[in-house]
């Protein structure tokens, strides 16, 4: 028997509404997590299209490719929101969702600094650079010409950002470099590099052992960029120790010429300066445990005392124009560098195993 044909159109009606009503998505959407995200007060949404040439995005993929050629570090994709809770002015920077760094701009302004620390005097703004604390000055973009000339760094709003999250990536990069990223890295290897690693995991370390090294590494910016030398190091170390601090330690010693290159200054000489024959016996006499379960039992005193005595070592350097390295002897080199990066963050601890041959060292003095 036929339908009637206005029950046939009534229910193509039903089935078209059906096929064009959104689908819903599955809940388990709600469970992902955006690896980077900066957020935008509506002040600021401007920076997302071209203003004046110089694009939010543009800067954010230069960046990937930056950090991809210094540090072998496949920065994660930057979703950008705008979200109306923030000030106009105001940006907020997210890793994982938790807040990591915050600022604010100012759009059609330029932002004036002067690299030795006088002070800008051009008439503007006074306000805090947001990545590094530095005193600042927002100017009129007229006014770009005269602080060039004044020989102040001037840079754009977009610029000022980028810059803002550049060091935030580099401070949370060990956490960004999930499990999928480091099998992404390792399928890129030679053949026989990975025919090496297929020898050594998971037979002597795990894979999720390995990713721990890498982001040991990157925690203290040592470029992973040579995954081959890398991988020939842990293949060394894995059988002999399970340990993967040790390990990480081996690998650091192999990427020697790389680590001193890294923290050459002007001249190309390696600066200084060294922990002292009490210190090491300090340090070396304060660990307890055995294997992965060596801790440091430093007393209080002693602690609030090395703290003191680096801050005025580096204090002194500085006055010299210098930015030099820790130099400790290999067994306590991570345990000196656990206490350093809580109040020096970006001063390099290297081992006298990671010194390389041919490295011209500058003695700076003595902590």
């Amino acid at each position: 028997m036929k339908k009637p044909r206005a029950v046939e159109e009534r229910a193509a009606e039903e089935k078209a509404k059906s096929d064009s009503a959104p689908k819903e998505e599955p809940i388990s959407t709600a469970l992902a997590l955006d690896q980077l995200r900066v957020e935008l007060g509506y002040g600021l949404l401007p920076l997302i299209n071209d203003v004046q040439g110089r694009r939010l995005t543009d800067q954010i993929k230069a960046l990937r490719k930056t950090l991809a050629q210094d540090l072998g570090f496949v920065m994660p994709s930057v979703r950008i929101l705008d979200n109306v809770q923030l000030p106009a002015d105001a940006y907020a920077i997210r890793v994982r969702e938790m807040d990591a760094g915050e600022g604010k701009l100012k759009i059609g302004a330029l932002m004036a600094m002067d690299p030795s620390g006088a002070g800008v005097t051009l008439p503007g703004e006074s306000v805090k650079e947001p990545a590094f604390g530095l005193d600042a000055m927002w100017i009129d973009e007229r006014a770009r010409e005269e602080a060039s000339f004044r020989g102040y760094t001037v840079v754009d709003p977009a610029t000022v950002l980028a810059t803002h999250l550049t060091e935030i990536v580099k401070e949370h990069m060990a956490e960004l470099l999930t499990f999928t990223e480091v099998k992404k890295l390792i399928k890129d290897l030679p053949k026989e590099t990975q025919s090496l690693l297929d020898d050594v995991a998971p037979a002597h370390v795990s894979w999720s052992g390995i990713q721990r090294i890498l982001q040991n590494l990157l925690k203290e910016r040592v470029s992973i960029r040579d995954l081959t030398t890398i991988v020939e190091a842990i293949a060394e170390a894995a059988p002999a120790m399970h340990d993967l601090v040790l390990i990480t330690e081996h690998v650091r010693g192999r990427l020697a010429r790389q680590i001193c290159y890294a923290h050459r200054n002007h001249d190309n000489s390696l600066p200084i300066i060294t922990l002292s024959p009490a210190w090491e016996q300090a340090f070396a006499e304060a660990l307890i445990g055995e294997g992965q379960n060596r801790q440091l039992a430093l007393a209080p005193s002693k602690l609030h005392d090395f703290v003191a005595d680096v801050r005025a070592a580096f204090e002194r350097a500085a006055q010299m124009g210098e930015t030099p390295v820790l130099l400790t002897s290999p067994n306590i080199r991570p345990f000196v560098r656990s206490l350093i990066e809580r109040f020096r963050p970006n001063t390099a601890v290297l081992s006298q195993a990671e010194v390389h041959a041919k490295a011209r060292l500058k003695a700076m003095g003595q902590v």
